[in-house]
């Protein structure tokens, strides 16, 4: 029977610009529809340092536990636990309100609420997503924000066109598996050669196109060029203000941004005007805020059913969980190709 134990913790220091490591004490008991899991790999997000270095739009709650994706085992349930017993590998959704991706409020793990740079942790069954048996903890932490949001990003299920996406960190690098595996034509870009290489050999027998935006800076003529000039059907949008206009231009008739991320700041001096070709090219543009319940466990069935590795997504580099802030650090200097594995 659980009792209740002392758990580590890392949280972000008083001034936000660190973290610290604590002890701390679980409740002594569950409540009757909670599940206790042991965390055994989390994955890090651009958004982590991004509120501990002044360049995280939304506030967040002070000192708070940091990280979103984890990969976890359930080691106690409470007593009207139907969904989940002892032994099952799991993983927390992103935002413990999106069910079904229709509700009005939200708690976004590592930012509005407390959750996984820790041993243990303690969740409602209800948040709670089986995850694919045949992928290493490493993998599976890769999942709940990252992987969700490339699913949802590329308007999944679909089975055809072409995407375009944005940098070789972890979204991007994820949505290619998921173009590779449901065979969606994928571009993908970076100013790094040997990353572009490195990305193009994951490919095997499939083609992946690839941009250098150093070496092109009007990359959306290369996009252009490499679909003879219809455009893609989509873009992965990681950057923000500073390349809308560049995505929308790479667009065919009827294409879809997803705005993702805000890699290139959220200020610019001159927002560019995106209403006219939008309606030029009767295009769409979609806020994506990672998705919801569904959009997670059917990524999860999609990985099953395909058998998808996740291991080329993943950082040459994997830390230790005494090693969580130079993880953290190795993030923010953008040392990383993929995802950042701290291991629990």
């Amino acid at each position: 029977m659980y009792k209740g134990f002392p758990s580590s913790s890392f949280r972000r220091s008083g001034d936000g610009l660190s973290l610290e490591i604590l002890e701390e004490k679980l409740p002594s008991s569950l409540q009757s529809q909670e599940v206790l899991i042991r965390i055994r790999a989390v994955s890090l997000n651009y958004r982590d340092v991004a509120m501990m270095n002044g360049k995280y739009p939304i506030s967040v709650k002070e000192r708070g536990i940091p990280a979103s994706d984890c990969a976890a085992e359930v080691v106690a349930v409470g007593s009207e636990v139907g969904d989940f017993e002892v032994g099952d590998y799991v993983a927390p959704i992103f935002d413990l309100y999106s069910l079904t991706g229709t509700e009005e409020q939200m708690a976004a793990l590592g930012g509005h609420v407390d959750r996984v740079l820790r041993q243990f942790a303690i969740f409602e069954q209800r948040v709670l997503v089986h995850l694919p048996k045949h992928l290493s903890p490493e993998e599976a932490a890769c999942i709940p924000c990252a992987g969700t949001t490339a699913w949802t990003a590329l308007g999944m299920p679909r089975s055809s066109g072409t995407a375009l996406l944005q940098g070789t960190g972890g979204v991007s690098m994820f949505a290619l598996l998921i173009c590779l595996a449901a065979g969606i034509h994928p571009i993908i870009t970076s100013s790094s050669h040997e990353k572009l290489e490195k990305v193009q050999s994951l490919g095997g027998s499939r083609n992946i196109d690839t941009i250098n935006y150093r070496s092109h800076p009007r990359w959306e003529e290369e996009a252009l060029r490499l679909t003879n000039g219809r455009g893609v059907d989509l873009v992965v949008e990681n950057v923000g203000p500073t390349a809308i206009a560049q995505s929308l231009a790479s667009l065919a008739r009827r294409g879809t941004v997803s705005l993702v991320g805000f890699l290139g700041g959220i200020k610019a001096d001159r927002f560019p005007d995106t209403i006219l070709p939008t309606l030029q090219k009767s295009l769409t543009i979609r806020g994506i805020a990672v998705g919801s319940k569904i959009d997670q466990q059917n990524l999860c069935d999609f990985l099953t059913e395909k058998k998808v590795s996740l291991k080329p997504i993943l950082d040459d580099v994997v830390f230790a969980f005494e090693e969580s802030q130079a993880a953290f650090d190795h993030l923010f200097a953008a040392k990383h190709m993929g995802k950042i594995i701290i291991r629990i």
